[in-house]
C-alpha cells in the first residue's frame, strides 16, 4: 500500500510543522515525525482509526491535538486532512470526493 496527501491536507501538515517549529525550536520537527510515524502505522493497520461517515476514518495524534482524517483502499491510504482537534470541525468533508 501506498499513500497520498490531499492538497489541501499536505498545506495543513506543512503548516502546522512551520507553526510549532517557530515557537519551540525542534517542535516542528517532532510534529512531522508524529505525522510520518501514524502514517506508517497506518499503511499497517488501515483499519486502525475510528469509522466516519462514508468511508472517511479518524486517527488521533498521540502528543498533538490533531487528527488524520484518512480514507483507504485495498492499494492507497488516502490523507484527506490533518486537523486540529478544536477547530473548525468537519471543513475538510468536502474534500471526500476530490
Amino acid at each position: 500500500m501506498i499513500y497520498e496527501f490531499h492538497p489541501e491536507a499536505e498545506q495543513e501538515f506543512i503548516e502546522a510543522a512551520a507553526y510549532y517549529e517557530r515557537n519551540v525550536t525542534g517542535l516542528g520537527e517532532r510534529f512531522g515525525s508524529e505525522v510520518r510515524h501514524a502514517i506508517e502505522r497506518l499503511l499497517e493497520y488501515p483499519e486502525l482509526g475510528v469509522p466516519m461517515d462514508a468511508d472517511l476514518r479518524r486517527l488521533m495524534l498521540t502528543r498533538f491535538p490533531y487528527f488524520l482524517i484518512y480514507s483507504f483502499t485495498t492499494d492507497l491510504l488516502r490523507v484527506v486532512a490533518v486537523a486540529h482537534a478544536r477547530r473548525r470541525p468537519g471543513y475538510w468533508r468536502s474534500r471526500a470526493n476530490r
